[in-house]
């Protein structure tokens, strides 16, 4: 296996450490946001929701939705703006592949990257979730894995729209036609059960909907169910993403 990704990564790495604070901020205080405000404000409201037979408290609800979530918005934005200006704008990647470097190796390096981001989001936030009494059960470092997992799968289809990008304002398109949506209908903020027949086949087809099924239920110290099938749709959509990007990336560069 060649390793020439890892330079790549490593320089994305020593030019973030820079910037290692204010990215903290950003990318922690918005899902932060989410839950105190949903968690606490609404969650006086709503009290409890149905999980699978049981009565869940509607802050481990959310908390255990939201992590997705985040993990989702950082590898996006990551993949997306950041990618897009060493890309396009600052024309960093052509700089890097006039060394002993491929295409193929930047954006494995672009995509590892940004996946590594969307873990040390979700780590953050885990931690302030511990600390706030939220959830503690040693299941949650099962996540982990998990998390990065979707981190990949989602920069994979970010890249897509990266490639096909003529400037920042393309990204609107990604963000209000499937980001958006898929927040709200992959069961972040309520079961799916509540959700028509048909919304709830259109949510099952999402791939936020099989990382939330996976992390949900080893927040409340469970196992989750079909496991094997919700790691093989997030794998998929990595998979077939990851080519999608690769192709019309080399496309874009022999322009």
């Amino acid at each position: 296996m060649h390793l020439r990704f890892w330079p790549v990564f490593l320089r994305n790495l020593l030019v973030w450490r820079k910037l290692l604070v204010p990215s903290l901020i950003a990318n922690i205080a918005e899902p932060l946001m989410w839950l105190v405000a949903f968690g606490y404000g609404m969650g006086a409201l709503v009290g409890q929701v149905s999980f699978e037979g049981q009565q869940v408290p509607y802050i481990l609800f959310l908390a255990s939705g939201s992590i997705c979530m985040s993990a989702m918005n950082a590898a996006t934005f990551e993949a997306l703006y950041s990618a897009f200006s060493r890309m396009h704008v600052q024309k960093t990647w052509d700089g890097i592949m006039n060394a002993p470097v491929r295409l193929d190796d930047v954006l494995l390096a672009e995509m590892l990257w940004a996946a590594f981001k969307a873990f040390f989001t979700i780590t953050a936030i885990l931690g302030v979730m511990t600390l706030l009494g939220i959830c503690q059960t040693w299941k949650l470092l099962l996540a982990w894995p998990i998390l990065l997992g979707a981190g990949m799968t989602f920069s994979c289809i970010a890249l897509i729209f990266n490639a096909l990008a003529k400037g920042y304002d393309f990204f609107t398109y990604y963000f209000t036609l499937f980001l958006t949506p898929m927040m709200f209908l992959s069961g972040v903020f309520f079961p799916l059960d509540t959700l028509p027949d048909a919304l709830k086949v259109f949510a099952w087809c999402l791939p936020l909907t099989h990382a939330v099924a996976l992390v949900r239920p080893l927040f409340l110290d469970q196992w989750p169910h079909w496991a094997g099938l919700h790691v093989g749709v997030l794998a998929l959509y990595a998979a077939v993403s990851w080519n999608i990007a690769l192709y019309l990336t080399q496309r874009r560069f022999k322009k």
